[in-house]
């Protein structure tokens, strides 16, 4: 997208915010980068350049825009869309593993050398992964210093900076600004102080339009016991981060998904945001989505009805492969009431004061020694459990931002008890491919059925080719067609 000139300045030119953090205008003549919607008056064509990352503008030596805030825009949806290596590298870089391993550990996870992802990342999008981390934590860091009352040097090493000089010296290059007088320019409710240690309050934005109904719909009626709950107008849960646990409520507003965390360690603030991105698909572009959706004579009314359709995801891949299991062939409720058992007998208990929030949903390797006995399941699906728990476990079945896709489904159909239905859940929600597709789904069928689309899982598959590389929110709207509650705000 960067690179056609002429598309970018058009875009500019009509502030539109669908290609916020696809690509940043850069401004020779003021060394400033902004978002393509920036409200300011437009530079002239000549003095605009065009770069594919945040990364890569303050690499060429451009500071942010004070006015557009361009390090805050929603992330480029082409990684979600995308399942090559360099997108597989994006997701793991948001997901704060540079951070946490360095580029030789996301060399690693990838199978690749520093160098082959020095120039993938540095070709396509102008900056490598080192670079790529550091904008992400001059991010963080501005989120700390502008909602919480963090002494900055902690905010320093929270944020993922080696010292203090390093993050002074990055907050002053990428916001033109120190680190004092950015909290001192806080004001609102961006600068209001957390009421409690580690309570953090922030935005997370998204391109519009967002309908609610169905994700926050579906993520309160599917709500385990103890783990989730729909409270006061917000999802909250509790997550599972690398240095500690966390509990996070989000609740909709007209621009922005209003966000709440309390972390028993700051650090884990990048991998927490991450994570609530890709359980709300923040990162989607829904007005792409729709329009090839809108150009089927018979979803177009579903999609003009309720625009923006997100595809509810997930905080830990393997916790939701868990639990579509226990999905299988029964009710929403039962599913709940077979999680939750789980969840009392083998999470790990939290402290919630604002809720009813009790404990973390258990790790595979908790669940990979239970008593098969002691589950209330048929015994096909005890099978089928145990045997995915295990494998998730010791490492044979890798479910993550990194993993590929495809190799996943290969790998889960190979399981006892796994058939097409269970693999394309888990891919849409766990692994987030867009273009996941369940044509033998019981809803998708009847909500076929009534449209006039065909009803067989082989005819639906074969007309659903028109709707690639969008399957995934086609099923959002075929399932909204229904009054089944996960297609309904909780009153």
């Amino acid at each position: 997208m960067h690179t056609d000139t002429e598309r970018c300045v058009r875009a500019v030119r009509s502030k539109d915010a669908r290609f916020d953090g696809v690509f940043f205008t850069a401004v020779r003549t003021t060394r400033i980068y902004c978002r393509p919607s920036c409200p300011v008056v437009p530079p002239k064509p000549e003095n605009m350049e065009f770069h594919p990352s945040a990364a890569s503008c303050q690499r060429a030596g451009f500071r942010a825009c004070k006015r557009c805030r361009p390090d805050t825009s929603p992330g480029s949806p082409q990684w979600n869309v995308r399942a090559d290596a360099v997108a597989r590298a994006m997701r793991l870089i948001q997901d704060g593993v540079v951070d946490r391993e360095g580029v030789p550990g996301l060399a690693r996870r990838l199978g690749w050398s520093t160098r082959q992802i020095e120039r993938q990342l540095l070709a396509e999008l102008g900056a490598g992964p080192l670079a790529l981390a550091r904008a992400q934590r001059a991010q963080t860091a501005r989120v700390l210093i502008e909602t919480t009352p963090m002494p900055l040097g902690e905010v320093a090493f929270a944020a993922g900076f080696s010292s203090i000089r390093t993050f002074n010296e990055t907050v002053r290059e990428v916001f033109a600004l120190t680190p004092g007088e950015l909290r001192a320019r806080a004001t609102g409710p961006a600068g209001r102080r957390a009421p409690a240690p580690g309570a953090i309050t922030l935005r997370l934005p998204f391109r519009t339009p967002l309908e609610p109904s169905n994700l926050f719909g579906h993520l309160a009626a599917t709500a385990v016991p103890g783990v989730e709950e729909w409270r006061d107008g917000a999802y909250r849960r509790t997550l599972n981060l690398p240095y500690g646990h966390g509990v996070v409520a989000l609740a909709p507003r007209a621009d922005h998904i209003a966000c709440r965390l309390s972390l028993t360690d700051p650090r884990d603030l990048t991998h927490a945001i991450s994570r609530c991105r890709r359980l709300l698909d923040l990162d989607a572009d829904p007005v792409a989505v729709d329009e090839r959706l809108r150009a089927d004579p018979l979803l177009a009314p579903l999609v003009d009805a309720a625009p923006g359709r997100r595809v509810p995801g997930s905080v830990d891949p393997a916790e939701f492969a868990v639990r579509a299991v226990l999905g299988q062939q029964v009710s929403t409720a039962a599913a709940r009431t077979h999680a939750a058992r789980l969840v009392a007998a083998h999470g790990t208990p939290v402290e919630d004061p604002e809720g009813g929030l009790t404990h973390l949903f258990p790790e595979p390797g908790a669940l990979a020694v239970l008593d098969p006995e002691t589950l209330a399941l048929p015994r096909s699906r005890r099978t089928t459990l145990l045997t995915l728990v295990r494998a998730l476990a010791d490492g044979t079945l890798p479910l993550g931002p990194a993993d590929d896709r495809e190799e996943a489904r290969a790998r889960l159909l190979a399981l006892p008890g796994f058939g097409p239905w269970t693999t394309e859940i888990i891919a849409m929600r766990a692994l987030g491919d867009p273009d996941a597709f369940l044509p033998g789904d019981l809803g998708v069928r009847r909500a076929a059925e009534g449209l006039g689309l065909p009803a067989t899982p082989a005819a639906l598959t074969a007309r659903a080719a028109h709707w690639r590389p969008w399957r995934a929110y086609a099923v959002q709207y075929l399932w909204a067609t229904d009054t089944h509650p996960i297609n309904h705000l909780p009153s």
